[in-house]
């Protein structure tokens, strides 16, 4: 009998990534049956899903009760918390407790969550409002302490981020803003492919029960200077394009308000104390079983988006 695999966030990125890979893979695709949570069955995605033999449950993660349905009997976990959404943190660690508290009641044997460092403690307290991180620490130190085994899985920065601010210019250039005090040559991100690529890292974690409890997977393809990710994207377009220098206040003032100061500080900690803190990404690299998508790679698949 098949183990039930519980992804949360069907219809999303993450979610929708880890359900398109482990149907693909020969040898998981037998071992579990794969229940994807939405709250909408009626979503053209949700019927999609359902198409495919999905087990699709409506759902949420807004009390132990409301995902209760979700998690019963499920063996694995696929847990991801959407920040942006609610713009609360505390909205964003009650939906990881509840699920982590469900996760317990139903004896999961295993809870993968896609988490992020704490940026407020490695930064020493210099960049206090990158609450998306911070609050995604605060789910992974709960699901710790909380007895149901534990791997976190790590997104780099989404190369989609960029298909908006890789902007072209009037004379057919492309340039990208990047706020003083984030060097162009030094600075590292760590690029990732969140549609393509979040189900081959958790592939990785699923594939690695149970050595995989209580490890860190940094989901990116590698570490990227501003000027080497501007450098390969001018190759694959075939045009110029620059990294422009700009005040922290002026970066800001291209940002929707709500989220300015966090989003400047983001890119803030690209240069210290770095995205993962400085991790390395070789051992998280070596357990995949399928090459993550490249820079290069995503510009080609999505160059008309620039064009």
């Amino acid at each position: 009998m098949s183990k039930i695999l519980t992804v949360f966030g069907a219809t999303g990125n993450q979610g929708g990534s880890v359900i398109r890979a482990v149907l693909a893979d020969p040898v998981l695709s037998k071992e579990f049956k794969v229940r994807g949570i939405t709250r909408d069955l009626s979503k053209p995605a949700a019927k999609e899903l359902a198409s495919k033999g999905v087990e699709v449950v409506k759902a949420d993660m807004s009390s132990v009760q409301a995902a209760a349905l979700a998690v019963e009997g499920a063996h694995t976990v696929f847990l991801v918390t959407n920040f942006w959404e609610s713009m609360s943190a505390d909205t964003e660690i009650a939906q990881g407790k509840a699920v982590t508290d469900a996760s317990k009641e139903s004896g999961v044997k295993h809870l993968i969550f896609s988490s992020l460092i704490n940026t407020t403690e490695a930064s020493k307290g210099r960049l206090p409002n990158i609450s998306h991180f911070d609050g995604k620490a605060s789910i992974e130190a709960y699901i710790r302490g909380s007895g149901v085994p534990g791997t976190f899985v790590l997104p780099g920065m989404f190369m989609t981020g960029f298909v908006d601010t890789i902007r072209k210019q009037d004379d057919g250039s492309y340039s990208l803003n990047i706020p003083e005090g984030v060097s162009i040559d030094n600075a590292r991100t760590p690029l990732f492919d969140v549609s393509a690529d979040t189900g081959k890292f958790v592939k990785a974690a699923i594939k690695g029960f149970p050595s995989s409890i209580n490890k860190h997977i940094y989901a990116a393809t590698d570490y990227y200077s501003p000027a080497r990710l501007l450098s390969e994207f001018s190759v694959v377009i075939g045009k110029p394009a620059r990294a422009n220098t700009v005040s922290q206040d002026t970066f800001k003032s291209f940002l929707p308000p709500p989220a300015a100061q966090e989003l400047l500080e983001n890119w803030l900690l690209l240069e210290s104390p770095g995205y993962y803190g400085g991790a390395d990404l070789s051992e998280s690299l070596s357990h995949l079983d399928e090459k993550p998508t490249s820079w290069k790679d995503f510009v080609a698949q999505n160059k008309a988006k620039w064009l």
